[in-house]
């Protein structure tokens, strides 16, 4: 078993740290306070090739491996979350499934604008009723003289707001259930496609979270993605990755908890000592650096074997579940440490705080990462057809 990374991972790992040091981390706490969109930084990652790291490089992207996008995610989410979830939604929800089921002349047309960063991609799935339940969604598409008209609404969407195009499901068949859905590439200047409320969120601040709205939307079928009625398979398909790049970026908040709060320890002194000597705080510290080598653990080996075809439903599950309730648990003990600071926004600690509680909720709450884990367990690979 070989834990050491490639040069090229160690490259990759550098250089997004190098980035977020130097030119997220002097902007993350005033644009966090502002919920100020990263516009500038977006297009760096675009330029630096972030946005489409496993795009292969014939369709304009950065023909990176797994290990790859997840060390870039740690290292951007161990300094600010709301850009760390961007490079997530990029390359999991968009180019993923494009790359995988999309048509020759989907990829030519989309991966490489959206993996150079010139255009931005959002993942519309979830509905007011249809949130956990994800083949409960009732937007629907018609078919009508070589298009789809599609009416219905989204929430929840991941920089919805400033996103150009969307991955769209929608019920093309309701005869057949969660099996009667279909995925569509919308553009956003399609007439008919709106963006509605955007949330106020406690976290990722500057990562809009907006509706979307779609009245009599006219799509092409040439932006039928898949085959019809292929929705809820490239749905399932896509979590997997998407769930691995939210355990990376719990990863990178439980991190960046973890440094800062050693820093922390080292300087603030109290009874004549510096707090990193009394034992309290020792534990503390202990069991954050455990509970991330876990982590770690976990998400490289999920990573590596979406990387290799394996199957990695159960272990994508196991690293998005145990990531983001580490990073929680976490985040609470680097409150704790830095004491009444801690509660300041004059520390990145709190807004890690604020940051990590996301990290159980999207891409499947930890309830249903424990369901899909318990259903392979019990089931096997027959367990996708209910999941």
């Amino acid at each position: 078993m070989d834990f050491e990374l490639t040069e090229e991972q160690l490259l990759v790992k550098e250089m997004a740290a190098s980035f977020a040091e130097k030119e997220v981390k002097p902007l993350a706490s005033r644009m966090d306070r502002e919920a100020a969109y990263p516009a500038e930084l977006v297009h760096r990652l675009g330029e630096m090739g972030f946005l489409g790291m496993l795009v292969p490089e014939e369709f304009g992207g950065a023909g990176m491996d797994v290990i790859s996008y997840v060390l870039a995610m740690e290292e951007i989410s161990k300094v600010w979350a709301s850009l760390g979830v961007i490079v997530s939604v990029n390359n999991s929800l968009v180019c993923a499934p494009l790359l995988k089921f999309g048509s020759e002349a989907q990829k030519k047309k989309y991966l490489a604008p959206l993996a150079r960063g010139e255009r931005l991609g959002c993942y519309a799935l979830t509905e007011p009723g249809a949130g956990s339940d994800a083949g409960a969604i009732q937007t629907h598409a018609v078919k009508s003289d070589g298009s789809y008209v599609i009416n219905g609404s989204k929430v929840f969407i991941t920089h919805g707001k400033y996103a150009d195009l969307a991955i769209v499901f929608a019920v093309t068949d309701p005869s057949l259930g969660k099996h009667g859905i279909s995925a569509f590439v919308v553009e956003k200047n399609t007439p008919g496609f709106t963006v509605g409320r955007l949330e106020d969120k406690l976290g990722l601040r500057s990562s809009d979270t907006a509706e979307l709205l779609f009245h009599d939307c006219r799509v092409p079928s040439d932006n039928l993605l898949g085959h019809e009625n292929d929705g809820f398979k490239i749905a399932l398909s896509s979590l997997d990755g998407g769930r691995i790049g939210i355990a990376a970026q719990a990863l990178g908040i439980a991190q960046g908890c973890l440094e800062e709060s050693v820093a922390h320890a080292k300087q603030r002194h109290q009874f004549g000592h510096a707090i990193g000597e009394f034992q309290a705080i020792q534990w503390m510290l202990a069991d954050m650096a455990t509970e991330i080598d876990a982590a770690r653990l976990l998400t490289y080996r999920a990573a590596w074997l979406l990387e290799n075809h394996r199957s990695v439903t159960k272990e994508a599950a196991m690293a998005k579940l145990f990531a983001s309730e580490a990073a929680n648990r976490i985040a609470y003990r680097g409150i704790q440490i830095f004491g009444g600071y801690g509660f300041t926004k004059e520390f990145a600690v709190e807004r890690f705080f604020r940051d990590a509680r996301i990290t159980t909720l999207y891409e499947g709450t930890a309830e249903i990462q424990r369901w899909v884990i318990a259903r392979r367990l019990i089931h096997g690979d027959e367990a996708h057809e209910i999941r």
